[in-house]
């Protein structure tokens, strides 16, 4: 586990006692359903959280795995990204993670933890652990012993050189970045792309300066390497992100309500994918816009001004005055599923002399419901799929496309 974790110890308390202890000496060279499991549970929550990619991979057999520390997060991101079939197991401090049952519990089972003691015996914690490495398994160690600040690397410890020593197995260092964004130290959890990356094998006699470069080398170079993006996608998101991208928002429903051919859900599609994190300000903006449009129109049809309604059919409109006639201003409750534009509905509401308050109370559970739900729906979309950014245009493209045809149908419907 990440936060408290062992590398310390050094080999004259190795010498006194390499004996395995416990139920450390649990063969690890074949994927359980529990390593399974654990990895698709951790790959799903990074995925949920900004992602995760990983480069490289174990060698063939046990290996000492070494990696940089920053966050509680590193945990998940090493047992998102290591093979399973290494059954990676990660040393925990015992005085931390084990001091109760119920954290323990969840050391073991979530991460895979074990014990290993900072007060004295530690390195025979981690020798109890050779046999597992000489059958195919993997111990993970991060030899700085705590969660560093600012990214900088501390000094390693002796415990897993030692440990990959005694097994004659290889030490592999394994830069990790974006946990420290994810989550920080005393900080909270946020949206981050987390990368792991596994570099080259080192001898079992490897040093701890020699480890520590390694380390280092992969941490920095993959926090230098630019995520793939795509130009489109960054000139919107710094509209959207800039003081007019909830006004746009705004203005385009209020239009659509009055006139407007184009669904606020389109903007918000295009908008949402390339910042999700201003989905449900954008959602809201896009809600306030159209029903203060949708109000506007149906007082200016109550007055007996007609406005242009482009892509709207008389048979929408008949539909729309029937549904009226006998439901009243709940009748736009059919609107955010049967394809007839607001618009239509706040002008025929105004002709039939309909209670603006009634219409409007209506229109807010009904419209609130879609535009909120859309909004949202693909401000998860953007965020999942954060790795594909580089891709945005051809979104935009197959979007167009998938929009001119689903209004094509409907117009060809309603005709």
């Amino acid at each position: 586990m990440s936060g408290k974790h062992l590398g310390a110890g050094g080999p004259d308390t190795a010498a006194r006692d390499q004996r395995p202890q416990g139920r450390a000496t649990t063969p690890l060279g074949r994927p359980t359903t529990a390593a399974r499991l654990r990895k698709a549970l951790w790959r799903t929550v990074l995925t949920l959280t900004g992602g995760i990619e990983t480069r490289g991979r174990l060698p063939r057999g046990g290996c000492v795995v070494v990696a940089n520390h920053t966050s509680h997060a590193d945990t998940a991101a090493l047992l998102a990204g290591l093979d399973a079939r290494h059954t990676p197991r990660i040393g925990a401090a015992a005085d931390y993670w084990f001091a109760s049952r119920r954290r323990a519990r969840i050391c073991r089972r979530l991460a895979a933890g074990f014990p290993v003691r900072r007060s004295g015996g530690g390195m025979d914690d981690l020798l109890a652990h050779v046999p597992a490495l000489r059958a195919g398994g993997t111990v993970v160690l991060f030899p700085e012993g705590t969660r560093g600040r600012d990214g900088a690397l501390g000094s390693f410890h002796r415990g897993a050189l030692v440990l990959a020593e005694h097994a004659g197995v290889p030490v592999v260092p394994v830069g990790i970045a974006g946990t420290d964004r994810l989550l920080p130290k005393h900080g909270r959890l946020r949206p981050s792309l987390v990368r792991v990356r596994i570099g080259a094998a080192l001898p079992p006699a490897a040093t701890p300066d020699e480890a520590r470069s390694a380390v280092a080398a992969l941490h920095d170079r993959t926090v230098a390497e630019p995520l793939a993006d795509s130009p489109v996608r960054k000139r919107i998101a710094r509209l959207v992100g800039s003081r007019w991208g909830l006004p746009i928002a705004f203005a385009w429903a209020f239009a659509e309500a009055l006139s407007w051919p184009l669904m606020p859900e389109l903007l918000l599609a295009v908008a949402c994918v390339a910042m999700p994190r201003r989905a449900l300000k954008l959602s809201f903006a896009a809600l306030a816009g159209s029903l203060a449009g949708g109000l506007l129109a149906l007082q200016l049809a109550a007055s007996g001004v007609q406005l242009p309604a482009p892509l709207t059919t008389d048979r929408m409109r008949a539909e729309v005055r029937h549904e009226l006639a006998v439901e009243g201003g709940s009748a736009v409750r059919h609107q955010p599923w049967n394809g007839i534009p607001f618009k239509v509905y706040a002008h025929e509401a105004g002709r039939a002399d309909v209670p603006p308050g009634d219409f409007l109370a209506a229109a807010a559970r009904a419209r609130g419901v879609r535009t909120l739900a859309v909004g949202l729906a693909f401000g998860a979309f953007g965020f999942l799929a954060h790795r594909m950014r580089r891709r945005y245009g051809l979104y935009l493209t197959l979007l167009g496309a998938g929009f001119a045809a689903g209004l094509s149908m409907i117009v060809a419907g309603w005709a």
